[in-house]
């Protein structure tokens, strides 16, 4: 993508990689993945964020071309994953009189990527200080574990653009033609959804400002609606279900497990539930399931019994869960084993420590293979999660 003029003095000089597969070596991203960089030209000209290394090239073109010979006089560093500062070498060799702006979590952290000299090159910043750059005017708030310690945020006073740094970005390239909700979630929940309690923390400082546009290092420039998207991140954040609806999330060996699954689905469709999803974990993307699971209030777990325990991928699933803080949903429980059916206890073993989690106390238990009587526990476990 083209550098594209933000307003009269502000610039994106970001780029589009769209060759990349694995996000972070584990998202998939069909739509590839766009990394964004900002420049202000004013009486101090300042950069925010550098970018991933793959796309350098190209940013540094943009970055040049709108500089159109002039120095870099800031760098302003709102996160240190190397997919945004991987050049941050890079620009303080080529601009040897450019200062680097962080807090000071930023500028302990920067010598475990860079072996830089970098005295009197260095302003920290604390919360809520602001840099004058001519008509322009940046503050800077902390957003501490969103989703690394030394994050912050930069807001522009004049034009009142938030530089939202992680938050409010999404997957997929900025020519990708989609909804940004869906993408945008599945980025939430894989990258921040762990830290909702800090987002709700930076979402309360962002309330004092009057915000006209977000800026964020993936993903869209957002201009309009503003209040749609901030709703999201709330909602995300507090953990509450977003959407009406009936997540089941199957683990299935030899697919035995999964004709059980899907005779559930059918019994809820028929009992009037609108929007049941059933997602076979063994099959599909994690993040997608992650994503689902957190969407919906109402999930059922239906696992094949394996090694004295549960299937691994809805082990891992629940694993995934765990560590982004799951909470406040209702579960139930279906499970296979010939044997010795083990599902349900390592499930519950694994939900123990999640809070909030209201867990059907009815397990259906299917052994190996369905039978007439288990659809009448089908029935009665659909009844219960409705």
């Amino acid at each position: 993508m083209k550098d594209t003029i933000i307003s009269k003095d502000i610039y994106y000089i970001g780029a589009d990689d769209k060759d990349i597969r694995l996000f972070e070596s584990q998202y998939h991203v069909p739509n590839g993945m766009s990394y964004n960089s900002y420049l202000i030209k004013d009486n101090k000209n300042v950069v925010l964020d550098t970018i991933d290394k793959k796309v350098t090239n190209t940013w540094l073109e943009n970055l040049e071309r709108q500089l159109t010979g002039e120095q870099i006089d800031y760098l302003v560093i709102s996160h240190l994953e190397p997919d945004h500062a991987y050049n941050i070498g890079l620009l303080a060799e080529k601009y040897p009189n450019m200062k680097l702006i962080g807090n000071a979590i930023t500028f302990n952290m920067l010598p475990n990527f860079f072996d830089l000299d970098l005295t009197n090159r260095t302003i920290v910043v604390k919360e809520g200080d602001t840099l004058n750059i001519g008509e322009h005017t940046l503050q800077f708030f902390m957003a501490p574990m969103v989703h690394w310690p030394e994050v912050m945020v930069t807001y522009e006073q004049k034009e009142k653009i938030l530089f939202s740094a992680d938050g409010f970005g999404k997957f997929g390239t900025l020519d990708t033609d989609e909804a940004w909700d869906c993408e945008a979630r599945r980025y939430y929940f894989g990258i921040v959804g762990k830290y909702g309690k800090q987002v709700q923390d930076l979402l309360k400082k962002a309330s004092t400002l009057d915000i006209k546009m977000i800026c964020p290092l993936h993903g869209p420039i957002l201009k309009e609606n503003l209040e749609h998207y901030i709703k999201k991140y709330d909602l995300w954040s507090s953990y509450k279900p977003e959407s009406e609806g009936i997540f089941i999330a199957c683990a299935s060996i030899h697919g035995n497990t999964l004709k059980a699954a899907e005779k559930l689905a059918q019994i809820l469709e028929e009992k009037g539930v609108k929007k049941v999803i059933l997602t076979d974990l063994a099959r599909t993307d994690m993040a997608e399931a992650i994503e689902d699971a957190f969407r919906y209030g109402k999930i059922v777990l239906a696992a094949s019994s394996y090694n004295a325990g549960v299937f691994t991928p809805m082990e891992q699933f629940l694993y995934h869960l765990k560590e982004r803080n799951y909470q406040n949903r209702k579960i139930g429980i279906l499970q296979n084993g010939s044997w010795a059916p083990s599902a349900e206890k390592a499930i519950k073993e694994i939900l123990k420590d999640m809070k909030d989690i209201d867990i059907i106390d009815e397990t259906v238990t299917i052994k190996s293979t369905m039978k007439e009587k288990d659809i009448a526990n089908l029935e009665k476990l659909a009844s219960l999660i409705i």
